[in-house]
């Protein structure tokens, strides 16, 4: 897949197969677009291209609401996009400047003119140009002047899938990274580098990797504790992930931590990721460090046995 930073770098295609959306976490009801956007090329000869748009819309026509978090990075919405069969991938800018283009410009200027579009798929309540005035009929209209057909994606088809990225961030957010799952169709995931902690895990027989996101859009899940897999350099670990303050020992600031099963090394700089398979408890402040690391060792026993359920 190709990837572009800027409309301007695309060169127009002869027979580009198109839609047009931000696509955070690539869910089920995304899928339904991209698969139907794969077919629909391989049946005409032509090349899938999806516009999706960094930073997300509504961080800048509402520039005072910074509070939207995404479900992935840009990096990671790309490998999944790659993964379903995608051929070009144009990650434009959206900037005050673009989002006042009217629909008409829109579409002469970025879909026909820049693209080449010859097909597009688009949801049954796929709105574009400024104010979002621009609607199906628009593009069914310009579609019999400009040459292109328009294909709309009934509402029917997509409330079978029964899912949006606003349910999977609330259910992110409260902890049931079991249900956002089934609503992308993957698990969940972080990426990060491993930073210096204070090392007080390893006092108590827990030791932890302290873990930098790099990308502050990226959401984080609820506080607490998680089952989660570990893929690093060394390869793949189990081990339980922990995001709080650290009430215990007082702490002032979140940290996002793993504790990974087997794995004694040093890995400081090293880029991992971690993939959240189940909530185990909420972040609580205990009496102490014992206590805490009571609590810590029912924990592993915890993930120790959803793990092995997983595996029967």
């Amino acid at each position: 897949m190709k990837i572009y930073h800027h409309l301007s770098d695309f060169k127009k295609l002869e027979n580009a197969v198109v839609t047009i959306g931000t696509f955070d976490g690539v869910h089920f009801g995304h899928r339904k677009i991209v698969s139907r956007l794969v077919e629909t090329a391989n049946a005409t000869g032509g090349e899938t291209v999806i516009l999706t748009f960094f930073p997300h819309p509504r961080l800048i026509i509402d520039p005072e609401n910074q509070e939207l978090k995404m479900i992935n990075t840009i990096n990671e919405k790309a490998a999944i996009l790659e993964s379903l069969g995608v051929n070009h991938l144009i990650i434009t800018p959206f900037t005050r400047d673009f989002s006042n283009l009217s629909p008409d410009e829109y579409i002469n200027q970025v879909l026909v003119d820049t693209i080449g579009v010859k097909h597009i798929i688009v949801g049954y309540d796929h709105r574009f140009g400024k104010d979002r005035k621009g609607c199906m009929e628009d593009l069914i209209n310009a579609g019999k002047v400009q040459g292109f057909d328009v294909e709309e994606i009934p509402e029917q088809d997509i409330h079978d899938v029964a899912v949006s990225s606003t349910q999977i961030r609330r259910a992110l957010l409260s902890g049931d990274v079991a249900l956002a799952a089934t609503y992308l169709g993957y698990h969940f995931s972080l990426k990060g580098r491993v930073i210096k902690g204070d090392k007080i895990g390893r006092t108590i027989g827990f030791p932890t990797a302290n873990i930098f996101v790099e990308e502050s859009y990226k959401l984080i899940p609820a506080d607490g504790i998680y089952a989660v897999t570990v893929d690093l350099n060394e390869g793949s670990f189990k081990g339980m992930a922990y995001i709080g303050q650290r009430p215990t020992i007082n702490g002032m600031t979140r940290n996002i931590e793993v504790n990974i099963f087997d794995f004694s090394q040093e890995i400081y700089g090293q880029d991992i990721t971690m993939t959240f398979m189940e909530f185990l408890r909420h972040d609580v402040k205990f009496t102490g460090l014992e206590a805490l690391k009571v609590q810590l060792q029912q924990d592993k026993e915890d993930t120790l046995a959803f793990f092995n359920k997983m595996s029967n």
